[in-house]
């Protein structure tokens, strides 16, 4: 759902630029205390992690495709607040690498892609967890009807903002249909994504799960005459992560990337299919920096399709993973003087 440049007009264009800046520079101030729980090396990793399985498109039917966005998914990993930054992160780097969305349509990309959903996901999943038994297994059917959720919601928004300032005059209530309609099934995709990433992180360091830290099982005492009594415990869960395990998530990463997205399905996402058929794809612009070596994720000069985008993919995940770290450890830092 990369929005391209053209289609909003200038003061649209602006005014999402500017609720995206705010977001990035609110965000850097609130998420210290995730970074303390977790660093700022779960934090690149996740970047890097959305960025290659969002180079997965998968098929949804009638020739078009979706892709994870990963905000649900992010907010469960590592905080509402440093997943609006790493969001941010992967969108930043696809539009001034991959010409994956547009430039002066950055601010709108990261406001629907790196804010609604991560916004919608992680409150939509700590509603769930009020009313599901409190066990750390909790989080995975919650955040799952979070990204279900906050993909079609995303999708609603992008039909708000062009009921504001859409390039062309179409009908807002076929815009609406067509848009909530194919990122349901979009949405459902990105949930049984979001639910098989969660189940084997879960399975293996729930700790590292920012929205299972706080569900430890209450304590059960029990004294000499046989009197029980529940404790809840004082601290959460968290622990940071091992060498070993950024090593895993990395190797995983940069298979997804290089690997698994030669696979990808080839049909146009959502927002694409329903551009081309309500009229308003001629709107779109190339992007100022369509003509980068990597745009198109292939590596321009290498003539074999197959390895072009594999090394484009492995390009990719670094440069994000190095981004993101420099994101996280820019808010540790700014946390620190704060509190100074």
């Amino acid at each position: 759902m990369h929005v391209p440049d053209g289609f909003f007009n200038a003061p649209t264009s602006v005014a999402t630029g500017l609720i995206a800046a705010g977001a990035v520079g609110f965000s850097l101030q609130r998420a210290n205390r995730e970074l303390r729980e977790s660093g700022p090396a779960l934090a690149g990793l996740t970047a890097a992690f959305v960025f290659a399985v969002q180079m997965v498109n998968f098929p949804v039917g009638a020739g078009t495709s979706g892709h994870l966005l990963g905000g649900a998914l992010a907010a469960a990993l590592v905080g509402p607040w440093t997943a609006v930054l790493v969001m941010s992160t992967v969108l930043l780097v696809q539009g001034l690498l991959f010409a994956d969305g547009g430039l002066t349509a950055l601010g709108t990309n990261i406001t629907l892609m790196g804010l609604i959903t991560v916004l919608v996901g992680y409150f939509l999943t700590r509603a769930i967890l009020k009313v599901l038994p409190r066990r750390v297994g909790s989080v995975v059917p919650a955040a799952t009807v979070g990204a279900l959720i906050s993909v079609p919601v995303a999708a609603l928004a992008f039909t708000g903002l062009y009921a504001i300032g859409g390039a062309v005059d179409i009908p807002l209530g076929k815009l609406a249909t067509a848009m909530v309609g194919w990122h349901v099934l979009v949405g459902i995709g990105e949930a049984v994504i979001t639910a098989a990433v969660l189940s084997a992180v879960v399975a293996t360091r729930p700790d590292l799960v920012y929205a299972a830290r706080h569900l430890q099982q209450d304590l059960i005492l029990v004294d000499a005459d046989g009197n029980t009594s529940t404790v809840s415990p004082d601290k959460p869960i968290a622990a940071k992560p091992a060498g070993r395990t950024l090593g895993i998530g990395i190797a995983v990463t940069l298979v997804v990337a290089g690997g698994l997205s030669l696979f990808a399905s080839a049909h146009p996402d959502g927002l694409e299919f329903v551009g081309a058929k309500l009229g308003f794809e001629s709107a779109a612009k190339k992007s100022a920096v369509a003509g980068s070596p990597l745009a198109d994720y292939g590596v321009h000069g290498i003539g074999n399709a197959e390895v072009s985008g594999a090394l484009a993919g492995i390009i990719g995940v670094l440069v994000t993973i190095v981004v993101g770290l420099a994101i996280a450890k820019l808010a540790s830092l700014r946390a620190g003087k704060a509190s100074s």
